[in-house]
């Protein structure tokens, strides 16, 4: 089931950025790996008239096998029942690994609307389909268990990346996700993340829609294919990153690693380049 999603215009907060949309994924509230205190500053510093969660926002399957919820997780989601109260419009899109509200289409909670998928049109007239994207991955769909044991070495590489973080900044350096290094050097991960966007790109050709936005892979990017437009949000274990919709319907990737803006990209057809710009929360976009 679709549904559509029209944000509604807002007044700017004194002090804040204000965006139109707001897309974060991948947040795995209730891991070690999760990096909640970045995730408050970057809702502290945003405030928009729709949010989607998309996906594994709570991670039910490390929750299952040993709880963990400290304080800064639990803040997270007060923050966001808190944009809800104070009428953002919350739409919460599950994936793999909080596939247990997927019992739960269509119903509310705290103001938060739980849905499948959803068909947002952005300020300028574009429709993308919003989807978590975990259905189209072939693991995850054929061999849950090779997927479970994935999940398990995925934890031992995070674990490592904390503590390899944790020794750069007794030396006075900048976070560096070595686990996505990792990733990113293997060469069959390499042609999961390629195939896997032209999975989501042909499903978006399917629904008639200019494109997609989606998590599930942890690998942030804004991309045109096929005249068609694929934006994964990445995540807030590894990058830090998220998805903003700007008033004249612009999509941008925001880094907010070492409390940085990153990854500038004009989503709009005919417009061309990928930039990449390191600069201070106050900077400005073109």
């Amino acid at each position: 089931m679709n549904f559509v999603a029209e944000p509604s215009l807002a007044l700017e907060p004194e002090g804040q950025t204000r965006v139109r949309t707001l897309f974060l994924s991948d947040l795995h509230l209730g891991t070690k790996g999760c990096q909640a205190e970045k995730v408050l500053e970057f809702l502290r510093d945003h405030e928009a008239d729709v949010i989607y969660l998309v996906g594994d926002i709570v991670d039910g399957w490390m929750l299952r096998s040993g709880w963990y919820w400290p304080q800064a997780h639990n803040d997270v989601v007060q923050k966001l029942l808190r944009r809800a109260r104070k009428g953002a419009r919350v739409i919460y899109i599950p994936g793999n690994h909080d596939e247990f509200l997927r019992d739960f289409y269509g119903t509310h909670f705290g103001g938060v609307e739980v849905a499948e998928n959803m068909i947002h049109t952005t300020a300028d007239g574009r429709r993308f389909l919003v989807i978590h994207g975990d259905l189209f991955d072939v693991v995850i769909r054929h061999a849950r268990w090779l997927a479970l044991l994935g999940n398990k070495a995925y934890d031992f590489a995070i674990s490592a990346n904390t503590w390899f973080n944790a020794a750069r900044r007794l030396l006075g350096l900048p976070y560096w996700s070595l686990s996505q290094w990792v990733k990113l050097k293997v060469k069959n991960a390499v042609n999961f993340i390629g195939e896997y966007e032209r999975t989501l790109t042909a499903e978006a050709a399917r629904h008639h829609v200019d494109g997609v936005i989606c998590g599930h892979i942890h690998h942030a990017t804004i991309r045109q294919s096929d005249g068609l437009t694929y934006v994964n949000c990445g995540d807030w274990v590894e990058s830090c990153t998220a998805v903003v919709e700007h008033f004249d319907g612009r999509l941008e990737i925001i880094d907010w690693t070492n409390r940085t803006l990153g990854c500038n990209v004009d989503s709009r057809p005919g417009v061309s380049g990928t930039g990449v710009i390191t600069a201070s929360p106050n900077h400005h976009t073109t």
